[in-house]
């Protein structure tokens, strides 16, 4: 359990966080608190302030805009994050990726691991690392494990892009970005993601930039 001082501080630094209307602020790259494995939750937040903290991540997510937010990056060093994807693409793309609808959820001090031996490699960005992004090769199957915001146990096993996004996740509470597991070969400004590698699969960016994918 926490100790009440630490209940307190991360408290009073909640409520600070919350006092203004609107998005919060994403930490980008070089904030310290994206490198620190964040905090187990275990009621540092009485339930009403963890509900306003998590409504503020959901409208900075959406607003962002992104498919999932870890709570480091609005500088909050807990293992709280938030997803969701309504998966608006091409049939191409959804075929590709496997990128299918995921619906609103919030994972309290969530964990993966990997489901059979598949990996698939995409090009990937984070809210924390903006203007660029990379190609990560996942685990294509993982079994998520973790509790909702009432609580409740959350097992279940997710494929495709929704267990990219768990994965992302879920690494920003062990203090791991994106760019840890990234080919930086792939590595690319949005205005050459606009301009050369927005296919399906990064195939034809890794012949280009010379990386090789699973």
């Amino acid at each position: 359990m926490a100790s009440p001082r630490a209940r307190t501080s991360l408290a009073e630094q909640v409520e600070e966080l919350l006092a203004d209307d609107g998005p919060l602020p994403i930490v980008v790259a070089g904030d310290p608190v994206l490198r620190r494995a964040a905090e187990p939750f275990d009621g540092q937040l009485e339930p009403e302030l963890l509900a306003c903290l998590i409504r503020a991540m959901r409208l900075t997510m959406h607003a962002a805009p992104g498919v999932g937010l870890a709570a480091p990056q609005v500088g909050v060093g807990l293992r709280i994050a938030v997803v969701e994807d309504p998966a608006p693409v091409p049939d191409e793309v959804r075929v590709a990726r496997g990128r299918v609808p995921l619906p609103f959820r919030v994972l309290v001090n969530p964990s993966y691991e990997a489901v059979g031996t598949a990996r698939a490699a995409f090009y990937e960005g984070c809210l924390s690392v903006p203007g660029w992004q990379a190609v990560v090769a996942r685990h294509a199957e993982v079994r998520l494990r973790a509790l909702d915001e009432h609580g409740r146990a959350v097992d279940e096993v997710l494929s495709g892009w929704p267990a990219r996004i768990v994965q992302h996740e879920t690494d920003h509470l062990g203090g791991t970005l994106y760019l840890d597991r990234a080919e930086l070969r792939s590595l690319s400004s949005s205005d050459a993601m606009t301009r050369r590698w927005t296919q399906p699969t990064p195939a034809e960016a890794a012949r280009a930039l010379g990386f090789e994918l699973p």
